[in-house]
C-alpha cells in the first residue's frame, strides 16, 4: 500500500480519523458540530469546518448532494488504513484454531474462513501454500475399468488429487498394483516438483513395460502443480444479508469474480514475508470488479517464506482497525500451525 502524496496536520489527522470512524459506525455524513460533540477536540465548530475544508480540498474527504457533513473518500480510507499499518498493536491478539497439530492444513484453512467470517461480516478468503511446498505422504492407483486407471496424491499438508487416465487397452492389475507399492516405497516423502521426485518416476531399473505404465500416470505427479491457486472463502452465503443499497453492485462484482478463482491469484498475491501486512483499496486493487472494495490481509507461513494470505474483502466502508487485528491474529496463529506441520513432514 503506497501513502498518499499528502501531509496532514496532527490535528487534521485526528478530525480525518474521527470521520472514517463514525461514518464507518453510522453510514451518515458527518458535521462539524457533531464531530466536536463525540470527538471532544478542544476546538470549536468552527475550526473543524475548516479542517474539513482543508481535508476536502486534499481529495480526502467530499459531501454527498448538498449536505453539510462529510464521508471519506478513496484516498480517505487509504490515508486512514496506512497509519493504523504504521501502528500496529504490540502483539497478534489471539485466535484460536481448533485444529489439532497433526490435523489437515486444508481443514485450518477453511476454519480460519468461517472465523474471520463470523468476526467481521466480511468475506474472508484464505489462500493455501502452493503444492511445490509439500511432500508425496500417501498414493493410490486404482483400476476404475479394464482401461481406466485413477491416480490419487495425498500430500504431507491433506491436498488429495485425482487424475484419471483412460488407456487404449485393457491394464494388468498386476502392473497397477506393482506402481502402488512403488510409489509409496521410493516417492512417499519426496516434494513435489523437484528433480528427485521427476529421477525417482523414470527409474533406469523400470522394466520396458514398467517404464511405459509409468510414463502415462507421471502427470498425476508432474502435472498437479499447474493447477490454479486454491482459493478458501467464508462468509460468502450472508454476503448480502446486511448490505447498503450503494454497495450491491459492488458486492454482486465480487460474487461474480469469485466463480473465477484463478483471477485473484494475483489480487491475493501475499507479501514475501510470513505475518507482513497489507492493505489495498479501490484502484489499488487493479481490477474493475473491486473498483469500489477493500481488502486488508497478512501473510502467513515458515520461518523467512511465506506461504498465503489470509485476508478479508469487504466495502470501502468498513472497520479496518476490526478488520487489521483479526487477519493479523488468523495469520499468525495459521503460521503456528504450518509450522508444525511441515517440521513434522
Amino acid at each position: 500500500m503506497q501513502p498518499p502524496e499528502v501531509e496532514l496536520t496532527q490535528r487534521q489527522q485526528e478530525i480525518l480519523r474521527w470521520v472514517v470512524q463514525e461514518y464507518v459506525a453510522t453510514g451518515q455524513p458527518i458535521g462539524s458540530k457533531t464531530l466536536v460533540q463525540r470527538s471532544g477536540l478542544d476546538v470549536s465548530s468552527s475550526t473543524v469546518r475548516g479542517e474539513l475544508a482543508e481535508l476536502e480540498a486534499k481529495g480526502l474527504l467530499t459531501h454527498p448532494h448538498t449536505s453539510a457533513g462529510r464521508i471519506p473518500t478513496e484516498r480517505g480510507y487509504r490515508f486512514f488504513a496506512l497509519g493504523l499499518l504504521e501502528r500496529p498493536e504490540p502483539r497478534p491478539r489471539e485466535f484460536a484454531l481448533e485444529v489439532s497439530p497433526q490435523g489437515e492444513v486444508d481443514v485450518a484453512l477453511q476454519e480460519t474462513t468461517e472465523k474471520l467470517s463470523r468476526a467481521t461480516r466480511l468475506l474472508a478468503l484464505v489462500s493455501a501454500p502452493p503444492l511445490e511446498t509439500t511432500t508425496v505422504r500417501h498414493v493410490e492407483v486404482l483400476l476404475l475399468q479394464p482401461e481406466v486407471v485413477m491416480v490419487v496424491v495425498i500430500t504431507s499438508t491433506g491436498g488429495v488429487t485425482k487424475r484419471i487416465f483412460a488407456f487404449d487397452e485393457p491394464v494388468d492389475p498386476g502392473i497397477a498394483a506393482w506402481a502402488r507399492e512403488y510409489l509409496n516405497e521410493r516417492v512417499a516423502g519426496v516434494q513435489l516438483g523437484t528433480h528427485m521426485l521427476r529421477n525417482r518416476l523414470e527409474d533406469a531399473s523400470f522394466s520396458a513395460r514398467e517404464r511405459a505404465f509409468m510414463d502415462e500416470i507421471q502427470p498425476a505427479f508432474t502435472q498437479v502443480l499447474d493447477e490454479a491457486e486454491r482459493l478458501f472463502v467464508g462468509g460468502a452465503a450472508a454476503l448480502l444479508d446486511d448490505v447498503r443499497a450503494e454497495e450491491l453492485g459492488a458486492y454482486r462484482r465480487v460474487l461474480e469474480l469469485l466463480e473465477r478463482r484463478a483471477s485473484l491469484g494475483d489480487i491475493l498475491r501475499p507479501a514475501q514475508l510470513p505475518n507482513r501486512l497489507f492493505v489495498r483499496v479501490g484502484i489499488e486493487l487493479d481490477h474493475p470488479a473491486l473498483r469500489d472494495v477493500a481488502l486488508v490481509g497478512a501473510s502467513y507461513g515458515v520461518a523467512y517464506r511465506s506461504l498465503g494470505a489470509v485476508s478479508l474483502l469487504g466495502p470501502l466502508r468498513m472497520d479496518y482497525a476490526l478488520a487489521i487485528r483479526s487477519v493479523r491474529g488468523a495469520a499468525s496463529a495459521l503460521s503456528r500451525f504450518v509450522e508444525q506441520v511441515y517440521d513434522s513432514n
